[in-house]
């Protein structure tokens, strides 16, 4: 069996559907390998847009993402989406392609070491010595980005060695490897857990980026419904549980001075539900915050900004399947502190928008809530890295699992509008919106035209303030000049046209919803090209 051939079939084996990316002449065997199999290629334009998608498909569905690129300029263009997967815990095979191992007539051409590059941000990068080791390789790479903490893995494969032909021996496509479950939780360690429980007065619940994957929400919800116990999320754990319930304290947006630290202030233990120490923290859970306890499939990194006092490390799901077979007693909670401020914090999220009242042009607490009144309850929302993002994750409930995407990781620019792409392939039937800023949407045009390609009903909005908003912000706040963060903009409704999309000019703030809502109905890619400013208040209220 020729190697590219045995390599696309264990890729078919591991239920690969899908791979993203920009061929190049190094994985011409591979592709030629790709045109007679039951895989469907996502060609994208630029390789970076494929790592995302590829990515996103790893965080919807827990199955390894699989992108492809050529050797050198491929390879590299790829690193930033390779640090988005591995940060975010987003299981990731990125596979390039690499020159003749031996008897290469082109010498140092385009040769870098990919392999020694991808290292430092990968959980596994190698490349494949020979076609008889194609089997094992893939088995061990699958397997070790989709354990926990899951993430990226890198595989090279030369273009020799894709044509070489393995013998029958070794060309095993199925392993037949064993089934491996999850650990649980040791038999002692739930009854510690209710105690610990049971001795406070006001817990919560923390949900963060690792509760997001394995099917947790199922048990965890159930678990927040049966005690009516008040949670609040991280950025990247705000789409694991329905923000809907009164008990829903928000989002902690902000390291310090948010409001939902003057409700947590009266909570004397945080449950901390697959905490990443990727993502931002909250000042609540340092050394001199309120204790925590960890739960996750992996033991706490403890540090000044984090610091548990007690681990439960194995299967989350499971653990809180246990604690809803278990009878708290709850006699000793008291959330009413903690309830009265909440109530508060939604009224003045409410009355902040009043600060906006002046301003002709849409500003983010507007922007937060036209989006929540227009899109459904499924609707999927991604956005790109801004400041825009800290009032969008504060301000905008998710009332299902899985329908806002944002990165608080990497915060990488770039990663909205793939993740919006590969929603809508993956879910059809639901509208998809992305939100981002004017300097991202500039840096990467390019994967536009593969939205149109794909025929994918979507609507992008762009926020156009002319300028790198977030920097400015913070060049403001520390008292620097004005200096280096303005820019010029294209017309994009025109830009739209060019590739095949719609282009849609809102210059008032209140023209957005009616404009969003008629963009919906649309088919293909609309591009909102919407007037926006941040408040000159000083605040992120």
């Amino acid at each position: 069996m020729k190697a590219s051939d045995l390599f696309v079939k264990i890729l078919e084996s591991k239920w690969v559907d899908t791979i993203y990316g920009v061929p190049g002449e190094e994985n011409l065997d591979i592709l030629e390998s790709l045109s007679h199999s039951k895989i469907k290629l996502v060609l994208t334009r630029n390789e970076q847009t494929a790592v995302f998608m590829a990515a996103t498909y790893g965080r919807f569905t827990g199955k390894t993402g699989v992108a492809i690129a050529t050797l050198g300029p491929g390879a590299t263009n790829m690193m930033t989406g390779v640090a988005y997967a591995q940060l975010g815990g987003m299981p990731l095979m990125v596979i390039t392609g690499q020159k003749p191992q031996n008897h290469s007539k082109q010498w140092a051409f385009q040769i870098i070491d990919v392999v020694g590059m991808m290292k430092p941000i990968t959980k596994y990068a190698t490349d494949i010595p020979s076609g008889e080791r194609i089997p094992y390789i893939l088995e061990n790479a699958f397997r070790i980005a989709e354990e926990e903490k899951p993430g990226a893995v890198h595989i090279e494969l030369a273009e020799d060695i894709a044509a070489e032909e393995v013998p029958e021996k070794y060309s095993i496509v199925d392993l037949k490897t064993q089934t491996i479950r999850r650990p649980v939780v040791d038999y002692k360690t739930i009854p510690l857990l209710v105690t610990e429980l049971e001795k406070a007065k006001s817990p919560v619940i923390l949900i963060g980026a690792g509760a997001n994957r394995k099917r947790i929400t199922r048990y965890l919800t159930e678990f927040i419904e049966k005690y009516n116990i008040p949670y609040f999320t991280s950025q990247m754990g705000k789409w694991v549980v329905e923000g809907r319930q009164e008990n829903y304290l928000g989002t902690a947006a902000l390291t310090s001075g948010d409001y939902i630290h003057d409700a947590l202030a009266h909570s004397d233990l945080i449950i901390s539900v697959g905490y990443d120490n990727a993502e931002k923290p909250t000042e609540m859970l340092g050394i001199n915050g309120i204790p925590v306890i960890n739960v996750n499939f992996m033991k706490s990194h403890f540090d000044y900004v984090y610091s548990p006092y007690m681990d439960v490390i194995g299967d989350i799901g499971n653990v809180f399947w246990e604690l809803c077979q278990s009878e708290i007693n709850t006699s000793n909670w008291d959330f009413s502190k903690i309830y009265k401020i909440n109530v508060e914090n939604h009224k003045k999220i409410a009355d902040s928008l009043s600060l906006e009242d002046d301003f002709p042009y849409m500003m983010p607490r507007r922007l937060a809530k036209d989006l929540r009144e227009v899109l459904d309850d499924k609707d999927i929302l991604t956005l790109d890295n801004g400041l825009y993002k800290v009032w969008l994750a504060r301000n905008y409930p998710a009332r299902a699992p899985n329908t806002i995407l944002l990165d608080n990781a990497l915060a990488t620019m770039g990663a909205g509008y793939a993740s919006a792409m590969e929603a809508k392939r993956l879910h059809p039937e639901q509208n998809v919106v992305c939100v981002t800023g004017d300097g991202w949407f500039v840096m990467n045009l390019w994967d536009i035209e593969t939205i149109v390609r794909m025929k994918l009903d979507m609507v992008i909005v762009v926020l156009n303030n002319s300028n790198y908003g977030m920097i400015k912000w913070k060049q403001e706040d520390a008292g620097f000049g004005d200096y280096g963060l303005d820019f010029g903009n294209p017309d994009f409704v025109k830009l739209a046209e060019s590739f095949g999309a719609r282009g849609v000019k809102v210059e008032k703030k209140w023209d957005f919803k009616w404009a969003l809502e008629e963009s919906l109905k649309q088919k293909g890619l609309t591009i909102i090209d919407l007037d926006f400013e941040y408040p000159r208040d000083g605040k992120i209220t």
